[in-house]
């Protein structure tokens, strides 16, 4: 007799990520000796610099394998206060800080602790795809904000006052984006958080592409803009980019007391805590793992302008210009094809890899990630051309 099994309904309604399957797809034909050219990867293709991984070999040859504090080590607590200080102008306590296995970590704990049922989340879009299943898992109500591509994709402070209700609780702001690549100045940001704070909102700022600028542009944290901004913000970063951790899962989130006192609490039923001797590694990183991020922000900003230059050479395409992150989001919408079969013929026909932008809510767009050599760059560009010539 066949068992059946009922799934809470928030669950079974998530869509698997298609990031991860045309990335499965991508790796299955290079298995075959296909020459693949991905730009679907969301992660540096550096190594994590010596010293961070040194600093967790030390951590492990001293035993160091017990639990932590449900928030993390004292030590990478104290650590992040004083990065937040030194690069953001925030004045944190260690009790206000929690580490947790990733910023996606550090996001879902939010969620879960801040919607109840139908409370309203604003998502600019185009939006990173993990949003909204995070808020709809948690009983909240996503709402995704259409930013045109017109505007450079950014959310205006009138389009915003146009889409909050009684029910809207939190606005989430990721600047550098993902997918987009776009990063809000001060000014844009001052306008949208007056907004925000004027109606009650949380703001939460996703901030883990921080240091992934270009052009001299520079990042500014929405926490810093006054006390009243303080109190409505929580920011949320992490290790995985800016110092090529992703496989080390460390994130973390600063709050109000409250706050991270609930995400604490939280985290200590879901997670115990955070792995104990990657955060000793995640210490060497705030102490001493500029130089190495400051490496790879040269290397991408080279690669994005190659990546630019070569889009703009094909007839059809057109970007808006990325200042962060490491992706670009080309419009593809003269093809007359949809984002996901735009994406799968791609990769069946010419071996080139790309997310299809109808999963960061623009189904005109197609993302590429240049988080992979000049080589792949240059190749994957020629391909590019080569199929869209062919429609």
């Amino acid at each position: 007799m066949e068992t059946t099994y009922t799934i809470n309904e928030r669950v079974a309604a998530i869509q698997p990520s298609l990031t991860l399957a045309i990335t499965s797809r991508a790796k299955e034909m290079a298995a075959t000796g296909c020459k693949v050219c991905s730009f679907a990867a969301g992660e540096p293709d550096f190594d994590t610099p010596e010293p961070i991984r040194n600093a967790a070999v030390q951590a492990l040859a001293r035993g160091e394998t017990r639990y932590t504090p449900e928030s993390g080590l004292l030590t990478l607590r104290q650590a992040v206060c004083a990065k937040l200080m030194r690069e953001n102008g925030l004045s944190y306590e260690p009790d206000q800080v929690v580490i947790s296995n990733g910023a996606k970590h550090s996001l879902s704990l939010l969620f879960t602790m801040l919607c109840r049922p139908g409370d309203e989340v604003i998502i600019p879009g185009p939006f990173w795809l993990s949003y909204p299943e995070m808020v709809n898992v948690a009983g909240g109500k996503p709402v995704p904000v259409v930013c045109a591509e017109s505007s450079g994709f950014k959310l205006s402070p009138e389009k915003l006052e146009s889409v909050i209700t009684p029910r809207s609780k939190v606005l989430i702001l990721n600047s550098p984006c993902n997918p987009t690549g776009i990063v809000y100045d001060e000014s844009e940001l001052r306008a949208l958080v007056e907004v925000a704070v004027r109606h009650g909102l949380l703001i939460v700022s996703d901030e883990i592409y921080e240091k992934m600028v270009y052009d001299g542009v520079r990042h500014v944290s929405p926490a810093s803009f006054s006390p009243e901004t303080y109190a409505h913000t929580v920011t949320v970063n992490g290790f995985s980019k800016a110092f090529a951790m992703t496989g080390w899962r460390l994130g973390y989130l600063a709050a109000p007391r409250p706050l991270a006192k609930a995400a604490g609490a939280l985290q200590s039923h879901l997670a115990s805590a955070p792995n104990t001797f990657a955060q000793h590694g995640a210490v060497q990183a705030l102490q001493g793992g500029d130089e190495a991020a400051r490496h790879m922000v040269s290397a991408f900003e080279k690669r994005r302008n190659t990546l630019l230059e070569r889009l703009n050479g094909i007839a059809g395409i057109t970007c808006v210009r990325p200042s962060g992150a490491f992706y670009a989001f080309p419009n593809i919408r003269q093809f007359k094809l949809d984002s996901i079969t735009f994406c799968q013929r791609l990769l069946e026909e010419k071996a080139v890899a790309a997310i299809p932008g109808k999963v960061f809510g623009s189904d005109d767009n197609i993302r590429l990630s240049y988080a992979c050599s000049l080589e792949i760059i240059q190749e994957g560009m020629d391909r590019l051309g080569r199929f869209v010539a062919s429609l």
